[in-house]
């Protein structure tokens, strides 16, 4: 088993900044191994995915509504992946979910998300 921790969630002003954490603990020598994303879920709306990243951290995907303004990595020796948010909107209102995939799996280990609030 893996658990997953967000932090770094918060109210801020669009146009602003933050960085989301997600620390993994339980099997963490299998962390190196995981694909590592990030997905929002907006009131009212189903949860959606933002961003992920392989196992080696060279292989990174977005969605289109994030792309160019939010960054994922990860740091293996840290059992910690991070999503930096930039030029914040306030479409970009949501709890955000860290996620974990297997190899050859799908996002099977979740956290249990973090409040990010934009204000206009």
């Amino acid at each position: 088993q893996v658990q997953l921790v967000e932090s770094g969630g918060g109210l801020v002003q669009a146009g602003a900044s933050l960085r989301l954490t997600c620390a993994a603990s339980g099997r963490t020598f299998f962390f190196r191994l995981l694909k590592m994303g990030w997905f929002r879920q907006a009131p009212g709306k189903e949860r959606e995915f933002a961003a992920a990243i392989g196992w080696s951290g060279d292989s990174t995907n977005y969605a289109d509504s994030v792309k160019g303004r939010f960054a994922i990595s990860r740091d293996n020796a840290k059992n910690t992946v991070y999503l930096q948010m930039n030029s914040l909107k306030p479409e970009d209102t949501a709890v955000y979910y860290c996620a974990a995939a297997g190899p050859g799996a799908d996002f099977e280990y979740w956290g249990q998300g973090t409040q990010v609030t934009v204000s206009s």
